[in-house]
């Protein structure tokens, strides 16, 4: 009875439905070829501007109108959330998981770790 009971309760105490799911740059390229997803690198513009994953928009997490930035998101879209190593897309994901946001997921390691994969389309400025 105790093994049930424990395996039911939610290591997260949230109230709304979402999730934040932490993916690879597989798991990335599968979500984006199924759904319609809103690719969000959360970056300065500076290094955005320097190499960012094909198709993304950037929202500035650091930027004085992060907050106002986000509502410009759907909240019933999956947004699939990337920075330079994580730590950024990780606080950006708690911030959408709390104005309620159904489908949140952090590209885990960030761009870093995956900029010289061949799993991810990557653009550069040259």
């Amino acid at each position: 009875m105790f093994v049930a009971t424990s395996l039911s309760t939610s290591c997260i105490d949230d109230k709304s439905n979402s999730e934040v799911k932490l993916i690879t740059a597989d798991e990335m390229q599968s979500i984006l070829d199924l759904e319609d997803v809103q690719l969000v690198d959360v970056r300065t513009p500076e290094e955005y501007a320097e190499v960012r994953i094909a198709n993304s928009q950037n929202i500035d997490f650091t930027s004085p109108t992060f907050e106002e930035d986000i509502t410009k998101l759907d909240k019933e879209k999956p947004v699939i959330l990337y920075c330079q190593g994580g730590v950024r897309s990780a606080k950006c994901a708690k911030k959408l998981e709390e104005a309620g946001f159904e489908k949140i997921y952090d590209l885990e390691g960030g761009i870093s770790k995956w900029k010289h994969s061949k799993k991810i389309k990557i653009e550069e400025e040259s």
